[in-house]
């Protein structure tokens, strides 16, 4: 019974199916310095967060590492999904998340960090998922432009992208 619920939850996070691995980082990056609220821009589609709008991350440091608590609307409803997450130290902008008190884990990389705009590209290690994030509601056209060159320039199908809004 538990390996039946436990299957979808893997699938949620992306760890069934194998893909290319997700580009390295581009430099150094303590998972510290993005702590906070971060809204989601675009995303790669999938199962976990289907028919999410209005996206956000918190970040917190904790006696473990950190806790992320990632939240949408999904129907008019707030839907909340809580993980653990630690950075390997010898990993410049990898992150271990764990989901359902640790039954599952996902690798994830900041593939990119710009924090003199505002935003970050959070992909799976295995580049099958991919986020853009920013600490605004709302991302400046000429930015969500640049950040959108950045994610090309990483061999991201930009085209795949969904832009889950739904704030105001």
């Amino acid at each position: 019974m538990l390996k039946r619920l436990l299957l979808p939850a893997a699938l949620a996070v992306g760890l069934a199916l194998p893909a290319a691995a997700a580009p390295e980082t581009s430099r150094r990056l303590d998972i510290g310095q993005i702590m906070g609220r971060w809204y989601e821009v675009a995303r790669v589609p999938n199962q976990l967060q289907r028919g999410c709008q209005a996206g956000t991350s918190d970040w917190a440091r904790n006696a473990g590492g950190f806790s992320v608590v990632q939240a949408c609307l999904r129907g008019g409803s707030l839907v909340q999904w809580r993980a653990q997450a630690k950075q390997d130290p010898a990993q410049d902008g990898r992150v271990r998340m764990t989901f359902f008190g640790g039954l599952v884990s996902q690798d994830y990389r900041v593939l990119e960090h710009r924090p003199d705009q505002g935003w970050l590209v959070l992909a799976t290690a295995n580049g099958r998922y991919l986020w853009l994030m920013s600490q605004r509601p709302n991302l400046p056209e000429s930015v969500r432009g640049q950040a959108l060159a950045r994610i090309r320039q990483l061999g991201f199908d930009v085209g795949r992208l969904e832009f889950p809004g739904g704030r105001t």
